[in-house]
């Protein structure tokens, strides 16, 4: 059996007790980074063999992990924080676990986007979630830019390293469209600004830049359906 639980974003007191008690009985446990699952199992009292799955090494550690899981093991996935398969390698071990006939199990908990999104203020019954943007400013504007005329709300991520530039970028493209961004959720530090895109850029100053953000933007005004008389769409 494969376990996929989540874990904490910020608060460890945010697990589940579900969560905990598949932690408790597993026989091992596959993570990103061995040190950060170590901060929440000594908070528990857990001891657990670990097993590091990260992106660099996914496809390396893959064999190994699959044979745990052939012989019998029960093993537990989880990732630094909040939902495993959101924006880290996860998917690659549970779809190879379930074309193998090997059992996943969901074990649900926090998640960072889920989290973001219901302090928004913003309709989430209809979302487009683009997890990290990438690096280079060029390639983030033409992907910002063809978002400008999407309806649905959009959710990303973005670095400590290049909010500024983003910010920055959301605002000349998205103007007056009202947005919500979200820092260190759940931490002593938790932040959570709305406002207009254009004044995202002064939300934030270098001293406070730390953490990961989860930005959202509302979508664009629903446009009339070409070639339907309003009157007669009633």
């Amino acid at each position: 059996m494969l376990y996929v639980v989540g874990t904490p974003i910020g608060h460890l007191a945010d697990i589940t007790l579900r969560g905990l008690e598949v932690l408790k009985n597993v026989d091992g446990i596959i993570c990103e980074d061995t040190r950060e699952t170590m901060k929440l199992l000594r908070h528990y009292g857990l001891v657990k063999p670990l097993y590091s799955f990260f992106r660099e090494k996914e496809k390396r550690k893959l064999p190994f992990l699959m044979n745990l899981l052939k012989e019998g093991k029960n093993l537990a996935l989880v990732c630094d924080r909040g939902t495993p398969g959101i924006s880290d390698p996860a998917y690659l071990l549970v779809r190879e676990a379930l074309n193998t006939g090997i059992q996943v199990s969901p074990v649900p908990g926090p998640s960072s986007l889920t989290a973001a999104l219901s302090v928004s203020g913003l309709p989430a019954d209809k979302i487009s979630f683009f997890g990290f943007l990438p690096r280079k400013a060029s390639r983030k504007k033409k992907i910002l830019e063809s978002w400008k005329d999407r309806e649905e709300t959009l959710v990303f991520f973005e670095s400590v390293h290049r909010i500024g530039e983003t910010l920055q970028l959301v605002g000349e493209i998205f103007g007056t469209r009202e947005i919500t961004i979200c820092r260190e959720l759940t931490k002593k530090f938790e932040e959570i600004r709305t406002g207009q895109a254009s004044e995202g850029t002064g939300w934030f100053p270098q001293n406070r830049q730390k953490g990961e953000f989860v930005i959202i933007i509302r979508g664009a005004e629903k446009k009339d359906r070409p070639g339907k008389d309003k009157k007669g769409d009633i």
